[in-house]
């Protein structure tokens, strides 16, 4: 296998320059960033630390084919021609996921059950057995993505999204994605210099993310699976190094406080930042934003994500804003706040100069960051004593620039993912090379008309007879059929209804009527059960003083306190240095 190969990390649309500085920090080679994509180069040590270490990635991808189909039959073809040995056999269990943007493909679950079809039906001509289909939980799933003609199918080595990071045990109504949430605070460039406050923190997803990047924590040891522990080329040891590997760790200096109006979400906050082991460093109230007003701190970030009135509802959502703003105004003054808002009226509600306007996707809604530099007096006496509101260091960077590849560039790129060339039992259906029908004279149509034209010249009129002629030939077949055929049924071999035995009810007479007995005459059935003691049955209540208690023996292995360890709701792999560190603090 390849030492180094090609892999494609998914995200969010307006964090593709966070996970590219990210996958550089990793050491990853031939860096470049597409719409919600970074595509890099690297080996499978660098594979599982995507994996585990990126903040922003969705997913890591691992291209295994590139080629052109026009249409959903060639797309099967060469599928089904691929050697898909390599990856599995007829007893693992697969899955496919597509992704199109094309005019000839029009439908994603088309092209899934196209390209499922070509992988059992490979096997089914190779060994005459199919692979298994699930859809959850499946040995290997595969990616499909269709731009245009250009086809790329990929091996996912994350399996579920890396947004589920493993210790969220809870959540409220409508909680952020975690990918999301953690690619905010990168932006805004916070990375635990100062403290950091959510006072609408609903799950504590904020919460908990800031403090991963403040202690520099992978957020993937909360996850009990990746999908790459099922490839044939796993290695444990390896991975198990890279998880347990600690050093790059730091304690966390900074505040991080969160707060929420409901005390239902401050109880889910609360459980889910201890199932992440982070309740020592993060401190959660139950307040609305505006008794927040015994902030003392002399500066600091805050980030949060108010109710856009789309799922959660306040009665006023104008007041709400303008609750914020004003709270921001008088309690928060040297603090840089980040809001993430949907709508401008919302905004406007605030009453304060955004530094910074960043549109960005929250699910399927366009919203918008914004930066507030919060300061006191005046805007005017703030700019004359110096003082400025401009966010310089932000990248504003929107949407990433493309390199649309040429099709020699494309036809470069796939010959690396060629296959070797598979004798199929079954037939091409559109030709290939043994089949052009374009190229060859042999198949024109001008040429194919009077070829069919042709065959039929030889035939003679003579062989024919007009529709009038084969009419008087029909009628004739008619005219030989003898009524004397019909003259030898004799009537007497006929009888009438009248004639037939008159009593057919003497067949039954020998039935008496003395074999059968009446339903009085029948003996009494309940004499059968006369004979049956009454002392032979007790009542309910004098048995019950017959009946001893049940024992139970507990017969289970005793612990003793000092096996007794930290219970969360979280499954998480053993971690060696977590181990380490509870030892240290039972000493």
């Amino acid at each position: 296998m390849e030492t180094t190969f090609e892999m494609v990390a998914k995200t969010f649309q307006g964090l593709e320059e966070v996970l590219r500085d990210e996958l550089i920090a990793l050491g990853a080679q031939d860096v470049e960033t597409g719409l919600r994509m970074v595509a890099f180069k690297g080996d499978l040590e660098l594979l599982y630390k995507a994996n585990l270490c990126c903040r922003t990635a969705l997913r890591v991808l691992k291209p295994i084919a590139k080629f052109t189909a026009n249409d959903a039959d060639e797309l099967y073809d060469y599928v089904r021609d691929m050697n898909w040995e390599e990856f599995m056999t007829p007893d693992s269990t697969f899955s496919v996921d597509s992704t199109v943007n094309s005019t000839a493909f029009n439908h994603s679950k088309y092209v899934t059950y196209r390209v499922k079809d070509g992988i059992a039906d490979h096997f089914s001509d190779s060994c005459g057995r199919r692979p298994s289909v699930r859809l959850n939980g499946a040995d290997l799933q595969f990616n499909v993505h269709i731009q245009e003609n250009r086809v790329t199918i990929s091996l996912d080595s994350s399996g579920e999204p890396l947004s589920k990071r493993g210790y969220r045990v809870e959540q409220t109504e409508a909680p952020i994605n975690e990918v999301l949430a953690a690619g905010i605070i990168m932006k805004t460039g916070w990375h635990g210099e100062c403290d950091f406050a959510d006072p609408m923190c609903g799950s504590g997803t904020f919460l908990i993310e800031a403090a991963l990047i403040a202690g520099n924590i992978n957020p993937g040891i909360y996850r009990e699976h990746f999908a790459f522990e099922k490839w044939p080329d796993f290695d444990s040891e390896l991975f198990e190094s890279i998880y347990n590997d600690d050093s790059a760790e730091r304690d966390i200096t900074c505040e991080i406080l969160g707060g929420d109006i409901d005390p239902d979400a401050v109880g889910i906050a609360r459980r889910n930042v201890k199932a992440a082991r982070l309740d020592g460093n993060i401190s959660i109230v139950c307040q609305p934003m505006q008794d927040w007003d015994e902030n003392e701190r002399d500066g600091g970030i805050l980030v949060t994500n108010p109710p856009y009135g789309e799922r959660l509802r306040p009665a006023d959502m104008e007041g709400l804003y303008r609750q914020i703003g004003e709270t921001l105004k008088f309690h928060f003054q040297g603090w840089h706040a980040w809001i993430l808002g949907y709508k401008d009226e919302h905004f406007s509600a605030i009453g304060l100069k955004p530094s910074v306007k960043f549109p960005i996707l929250n699910g399927s809604l366009e919203c918008s960051l914004r930066e507030y530099v919060l300061f006191s007096g005046k805007y005017n006496e703030f700019r004359s004593e110096g003082g400025s509101v401009h966010n310089a260091d932000f990248n504003r960077t929107a949407r990433p620039k493309t390199h649309h590849k040429s099709d020699a560039e494309w036809e470069d790129e796939t010959r690396s993912y060629r296959q070797p060339e598979r004798k199929s039992e079954h037939k091409p259906r559109h030709g290939g090379d043994d089949f052009e029908r374009r190229n060859n004279k042999a198949f024109r149509t001008d040429d194919r008309r009077s070829d069919r034209k042709s065959d039929f010249k030889s035939d003679r009129k003579s062989d024919f007879k007009r529709r009038d002629d084969r009419r008087d030939d029909r009628k004739s077949d008619f005219k030989s059929d003898r009524k004397s055929d019909f003259k030898s049924d004799r009537k007497s071999d006929f009888k009438r209804r009248d004639d037939r035995p008159a009593d057919r009810k003497s067949d039954f007479k020998s039935d008496r009527k003395s074999d059968f007995k009446r339903r009085d005459d029948r003996p009494d059935r309940k004499s059968d059960f006369k004979s049956d003691r009454k002392s032979d049955f007790k009542r309910r209540d004098d048995r019950s003083d017959d009946r001893q208690p049940r024992q139970i023996f507990d017969r289970g292995p005793r612990l003793g306190e000092e096996h007794i360890t930290f219970s969360s709701p979280v499954h998480m792999r053993t971690r060696k240095p977590w181990k380490k560190r509870d030892e240290e603090t039972d000493e």
